[in-house]
């Protein structure tokens, strides 16, 4: 399973994964009945995940029910623990909206949800992050997740996220890193496809971000609260819900 899904996620447009691998992982899911591992987000367990990857697929990441990932099963602990996002109904705009997530925050938020991508058929509104079509102050909350590696200018669309972002509002801007790379990595001669792999992880990511990242953040003008949630859930619980290790929160705020 793991080399069809890397197979799939290298050659086939990520247009066509995004509208059709959530009805066939369902099915699948059939097969996978069991306890073993939990997922927060759709409240489903089985007995294992999915992996999921392009080059060297992970074990045991991918929910088979709601598409979640490590970094949303996360993400979605750290808006239900620490802050008041699950009981406030903010405004939210949504970067790059992940299928886990689409229909359960349209339920509880309604027109208070918006999503936009340049290129994604699951956003509402076609957007450059470069240039936010929203006025200073308009949201809430803004998650704009994996997206700042695929960008030309990230540190513009980090001062774009916190224009709209209201002044007691936050941010979330996680994005692939690589803990052992002190500073992050850019090198705009690698042009093969297979060479970028490589070296950013995947051939359409411009950068990939080294421990600095939360520097990067607070150098577009945020202030960057770290959160390690892993600490706190503890490690048996972590595996339980297959949760990315290593990966710190950066809640960003104006």
């Amino acid at each position: 399973m793991k080399y069809i899904i890397s197979w799939v996620l290298r050659h086939i447009p990520r247009k066509i994964i995004q509208l059709f691998a959530h009805r066939l992982l369902k099915l699948y899911s059939l097969f996978l009945s069991g306890n073993k591992v939990y997922c927060p987000v759709c409240d489903h367990k089985f007995a294992k995940f999915l992996p999921y990857g392009r080059l060297q697929p992970r074990e045991n990441a991918l929910c088979p029910s709601c598409l979640s990932l490590e970094r949303h099963r996360l993400m979605h602990l750290f808006l239900k623990n620490e802050t008041s996002f699950y009981t406030s109904h903010p405004r939210v705009l949504h970067v790059a909206p992940e299928y886990c997530f689409i229909d359960r925050f349209e339920t509880y938020l309604g027109d208070n949800y918006i999503t936009a991508d340049i290129e994604s058929p699951l956003a509402k509104i076609k957007m450059d992050l470069h240039n936010i079509p929203f006025e200073d102050n308009s949201f809430d909350v803004v998650f704009c997740n994996h997206v700042l590696e695929h960008v030309r200018d990230d540190v513009r669309c980090m001062q774009e996220i916190r224009r709209v972002l209201k002044p007691d509002g936050f941010a979330l801007c996680q994005s692939p890193q690589r803990y052992d790379l002190e500073t992050t990595y850019e090198d705009a001669s690698i042009t093969d496809p297979k060479e970028r792999e490589i070296h950013f992880l995947q051939d359409d990511h411009l950068r990939i971000y080294g421990r600095d990242f939360g520097t990067q953040l607070e150098k577009s003008g945020f202030t960057v609260i770290p959160f390690n949630l892993i600490d706190k859930l503890g490690l048996d619980e972590s595996k339980r819900m297959a949760l990315p290790l290593e990966e710190i929160i950066y809640q960003c705020k104006k």
